[in-house]
């Protein structure tokens, strides 16, 4: 397995100082999860730096992922007091819904005061989750950079949502180290770490290895396997074979595959995937 990963830029450290100075302004917080990992996309500093704010949670990426598993971790965060939607925010779908809540919300906030006060979120998350997708769909415009590579919400901005809500949008926060080396390989697996920091062949062994466990059927169908190997690595240069990655005698091209199979995992083309599952209680 690959060592630990361990990323903490100095933009993060001012994040959670954003967010604590700010969390008083707002009367609720809309996390934005990675719905093919809800566990590891989940920062425990927000948790920690929440606490007792109604929560808003938002499985983004619903489209990529397993929609059995999505039904199961709904009523997971339900069952812990968290109002949760699924959602594609890239693409709008659940965007109607998510201002219906908010509406709710909102009214039950100023139901019998003669002032009625603008509703006031906090959005956060870890970074390329698709917060700032959300944001643009929730607002109408482009209010907000996208990427498909982490870290391009740059800085505090306050924006107007319909109905008289606000809505402060904050750059992705990771948390200092992952004590669960697991963590930290999922994230990278979903694009939330830059690949520029790792080791991309070793980073797409890791993802073979997993499919192979929960999703073997998927990875035989999309590479046209007969079957899926006994080792990942051997899964890995069969996949090469069929792509044609062959470097100049007749060796593989681990870097050029690794990018493939991350690629398209990332896509959704292999297959709807969910890495993590609701714990047995």
């Amino acid at each position: 397995m690959m060592e630990h990963i361990n990323w903490y830029p100095g933009h993060m450290k001012k994040t959670r100082e954003l967010i604590q100075e700010n969390l008083k302004l707002v009367d609720a917080v809309v996390e934005v999860i990675d719905a093919r990992i809800p566990v590891s996309s989940r920062n425990p500093i927000i948790d920690e730096l929440v606490r007792n704010k109604k929560r808003i949670i938002i499985l983004n990426k619903s489209d990529l992922s397993d929609s059995e598993a999505n039904q199961e971790w709904e009523q997971y965060f339900r069952k812990r007091g968290s109002q949760v939607l699924t959602m594609n925010c890239m693409k709008g779908g659940g965007a109607a819904q998510l201002l219906k809540l908010l509406s709710r919300l909102q009214d039950e906030k100023n139901a019998g005061q003669v002032r009625q006060r603008p509703y006031r979120l906090m959005i956060v998350g870890v970074p390329n989750v698709g917060k700032s997708s959300l944001i643009n769909r929730l607002t109408g415009k482009k209010s907000a950079q996208t990427g498909d590579r982490p870290g391009v919400t740059k800085g505090k901005q306050w924006l107007n949502l319909p109905g008289n809500m606000q809505l402060l949008d904050t750059p992705g926060i990771l948390w200092p180290k992952f004590e669960d080396p697991k963590a930290g390989l999922n994230l990278a697996f979903c694009g939330s770490i830059k690949d520029e920091i790792l080791d991309v062949a070793t980073l797409a062994l890791e993802l073979i290895a997993v499919l192979q466990n929960g999703y073997a059927e998927l990875l035989a169908q999309r590479y046209k396997l007969d079957g899926v190997e006994e080792t990942p690595i051997q899964t890995m240069e069969a996949i090469a074979l069929k792509r044609g990655c062959i470097l100049p005698g007749k060796k593989i091209d681990y870097e050029r595959i690794a990018k493939v199979v991350l690629d398209e995992f990332r896509a959704g083309t292999i297959g709807k995937i969910t890495l993590e599952r609701v714990p047995h209680e």
